[in-house]
């Protein structure tokens, strides 16, 4: 079926694997800022707050600065700004609607305690009011799902915190220094290439019809995520994510129950730049649960960097997902229940 192109258009009718294909495009995005200038005021600390794939560009964002930046960074995915936010603080409140409720809301708590503030968005409210309020602004042009347009989204973050000194230029050249290689790398999962040599089909094959988990590190937790929430929203499918060590610390013991058949699927989220001993904990992992969960896939992120792993198993999330739904015989792109959701708790229905 993955390789019948009139199944394939019919229900990808959107072109969800095309937006896919093209997502290597964001990564040397030239951010314009607005309102650039700032008071220059020492920062004692950053949080970024945001929604769906707009908080996990923050997430790769604190993964791929753990060893740059001198100070803490936190993402913040709800209604609240944490009680040590005051001046010294710089929040970045990211939205790619500009228009998501608990964004705006971190937003006028910054307002209101004094913290040095910038946004992101492609539009709407949060853009308005960067602009009425003189906040730094990073605009960026993406017009579909936000879960497509992420790589624009961390363009965006990490153009602020240059600006404000909290990271060098370097991670801009690095990020946009990806670009051929990712290209190169998308093309191998196009719709066009046939499953026998699609990686990415061959992982929506093993998957369908199935419950997913991915377990990543503490270097892969965000791809981990990144999968799970691709399912969800590409795939219509109910998914599930962990991260090691702490797995073995409680999840481990869950598996051991119940009946052995288990309509699951288990995707281990690996890299060859993990703690040894987080490689020992996959391998010993799988052995000691063997019969008590389905064995686990191993997904061994590609590139000689961590940047190109994490950016290279966002795309291939994408791709599997879209896939999987295709097999599902859903609309990949549309997430309409979400928007009725909204709609219903603004009071618009």
């Amino acid at each position: 079926m993955l390789d019948d192109m009139n199944v394939i258009k019919q229900r990808d009718r959107d072109d969800a694997l095309g937006v896919t294909g093209r997502q290597y495009e964001q990564v040397d995005y030239v951010v314009a800022l607005e309102n650039a200038e700032h008071d220059g005021r020492e920062l004692n600390n950053v949080v970024i707050a945001g929604m769906g794939g707009s908080a996990l560009a923050a997430d790769l964002a604190k993964v791929l600065l753990n060893d740059r930046l001198a100070l803490p960074l936190e993402v913040i995915k709800h209604y609240r700004l944490p009680n040590y936010v005051d001046k010294q603080t710089l929040v970045i409140v990211s939205s790619n609607s500009g228009n998501t409720e608990e964004t705006l809301a971190c937003l006028v708590e910054a307002r209101q305690r004094g913290a040095q503030i910038a946004a992101t968005a492609t539009g709407g409210t949060l853009t308005d009011q960067a602009r009425e309020y003189s906040i730094m602004l990073a605009p960026f042009p993406h017009n579909g799902q936000p879960r497509m347009g992420m790589f624009y989204n961390l363009r965006a973050i990490l153009t602020i915190l240059v600006a404000f000194g909290v990271v060098s230029s370097s991670i801009l050249d690095e990020l946009a220094g990806t670009r051929s290689w990712l290209q190169a790398e998308t093309e191998k999962w196009v719709k066009e290439v046939t499953t026998v040599h699609n990686y990415a089909k061959q992982l929506a094959l093993i998957a369908v019809g199935k419950t997913a988990e991915f377990i990543g590190s503490d270097l892969t937790s965000s791809i981990a995520y990144k999968w799970k929430i691709s399912w969800n929203e590409n795939a219509k499918n109910v998914a599930y994510w962990g991260a090691l060590p702490e797995l073995n610390h409680n999840e481990f013991m869950g598996w051991t129950s119940h009946p052995i058949e288990k309509p699951f699927v288990i995707f281990d989220i690996r890299s060859d730049l993990d703690h040894p001993q987080i490689a020992k904990r996959f391998e010993l992992t799988d052995r000691l649960l063997s019969g008590r969960r389905p064995k686990a896939n191993e997904v061994w992120l590609e590139g000689d960097t961590l940047m190109k792993q994490l950016l290279w198993g966002c795309i291939l999330a994408d791709f599997v997902s879209i896939y999987v739904g295709i097999l599902n015989g859903v609309d990949p792109t549309q997430v309409d229940l979400i928007e009725k959701f909204k709609k219903e708790l603004a009071g618009e229905e």
